[in-house]
C-alpha cells in the first residue's frame, strides 16, 4: 500500500479546486454575470452592412436567338473573364436578345478592384463580340446597401392624385429621418398639363405651336433678380 501511494501522482491545480469548492462556485457564477453583461452591452445592428462580393456582366442584343446570342456573346465574355483571379463561381444566361453574366469573387476581395477587373476583360472580349451590337456590354456590381429595407404600400377609397399627394407627404416625413439616406416614390403617374390648341383661332391671330411652347417655357424660368 505505501508503494503504491507513492506512485500516485496528482495534478495540483485540480486538488486545490476540489479543496476550494465554494471559491470555484463563486468564480463561475461571477463569469456568467460578467459574461451576460458584457453581451448585453454590446453594440448590434439590426441590418448589418454586408458586402457581398458579386459583379453582373449585362448585354443587350436585340433580334436574336439564345443560341445565337451564347455563341457570338456570352462564351466571348465568359473567356476573358475566366483569365481573373479570385473567381469563386461564374453563371450565365443567354436569352432572347440578351445576356446576363454574373461574377461571384471569392469572400474578402475588394469589390472596387473586382469589378475594374471584370470591365477590363470585357474590354478586351469586345474584338470578339458582333459588330452590330447596339450598345457596350454593362458591368455593374451588386450593392446590397442600396436595396429597399423596407416597403410601404397605400390603397383606398381615392383617387390616383390624392394616393400621390399622400404618398408625397409621407415621403417627405420619411426623408426627415436622419438614418435614411434616400426614399422613392413608385408606382404612381407623373403630372402631365396638356394644351389643346384650337388651330383655327391659331391661324386667326397668326400664332404658331412654337409661339405657345415659348410662352409656356417662358413661364418657368428661374433666372438672377440682382443685386
Amino acid at each position: 500500500m505505501e508503494n503504491t501511494q507513492n506512485k500516485i501522482r496528482q495534478f495540483g491545480l485540480t486538488v486545490s479546486a476540489l479543496k476550494n469548492r465554494s471559491t470555484v462556485y463563486l468564480a463561475s457564477v461571477l463569469l456568467a454575470i460578467m459574461g451576460f453583461m458584457a453581451y448585453d452591452s454590446m453594440p448590434k445592428e439590426s441590418f448589418p452592412e454586408v458586402n457581398f462580393p458579386f459583379v453582373a456582366v449585362t448585354t443587350i442584343y436585340p433580334g436574336n436567338a439564345p443560341e445565337d446570342v451564347e455563341n457570338l456573346v456570352t462564351r466571348q465574355l465568359e473567356k476573358e473573364i475566366y483569365t481573373i483571379k479570385g473567381i469563386k463561381s461564374m453563371k450565365s444566361s443567354s436569352i432572347q436578345g440578351s445576356s446576363e453574366i454574373m461574377v461571384e469573387f471569392n469572400p474578402g476581395v475588394d469589390i472596387d478592384g473586382a469589378l475594374q477587373d471584370v470591365k477590363d476583360a470585357v474590354d478586351k472580349a469586345k474584338s470578339e463580340l458582333p459588330s452590330d451590337l447596339d450598345q457596350d456590354p454593362f458591368v455593374m456590381d451588386i450593392d446590397v446597401s442600396e436595396f429597399p429595407i423596407m416597403n410601404v404600400n397605400m390603397s383606398g377609397p381615392y383617387s390616383v392624385n390624392q394616393l400621390r399627394d399622400i404618398g408625397e407627404k409621407l415621403e417627405e416625413e420619411i426623408e426627415a429621418i436622419n438614418e435614411i439616406s434616400k426614399v422613392e416614390l413608385k408606382g404612381v403617374n407623373d403630372r402631365e398639363i396638356q394644351l389643346n390648341a384650337d388651330v383655327n383661332k391659331m391661324e386667326a391671330v397668326n400664332v404658331s405651336l412654337g409661339d405657345l411652347e415659348g410662352a409656356v417655357a417662358n413661364e418657368n424660368m428661374s433666372v438672377a433678380a440682382g443685386e
